[in-house]
């Protein structure tokens, strides 16, 4: 399962997301933003995508808004989640790899649709490596 959410600054990249992914048949909870309100704030859909991971602490998040970085920000303080910022597929396929990141936040003013696919692809069809990096995450965990 797949959790979207973005606030007005990243709604049209989570469109074309959530677009391509229903072509690939991914199962996809939309948590919003749904229409443009420019007055709507990234904190009220990091909420309603920490709400919906709770409910299924399997899924990957994908959040977007203007930078990507509040969604990052706040997504990174729900426990359970680890989310990279993605700016390159090679970033991310490592934050899969090395960190076992379970969200990607993306920027929706600064990313194409065709660099956040592949991005997205490489958030998706990566594997953890394990050993090692998992130790480092669990270190993270008891802080």
């Amino acid at each position: 399962m797949i959790i979207l959410g973005c606030d007005h600054g990243g709604l049209e990249l989570k469109e074309k997301i959530k677009n391509y992914l229903q072509k690939k048949n991914f199962d996809i909870v939309d948590v919003g933003a749904f229409e443009l309100d420019k007055m709507d704030a990234f904190s009220d859909y990091v909420k309603k995508l920490k709400c919906a991971f709770y409910s299924n602490k399997e899924a990957r998040l994908i959040a977007v808004c203007g930078s990507g970085v509040g969604m990052s920000i706040g997504l990174n303080r729900i426990k359970g989640v680890y989310c990279v910022l993605g700016y390159s597929v090679d970033e991310v396929a490592l934050a899969r790899q090395h960190n076992n990141v379970n969200a990607l936040a993306l920027g929706g003013r600064n990313i194409s649709i065709q660099k956040a696919k592949k991005m997205v692809d490489a958030f998706l069809n990566t594997e953890h490596l394990g050993g090692k990096y998992t130790k480092r995450m669990l270190d993270l965990d008891n802080l």
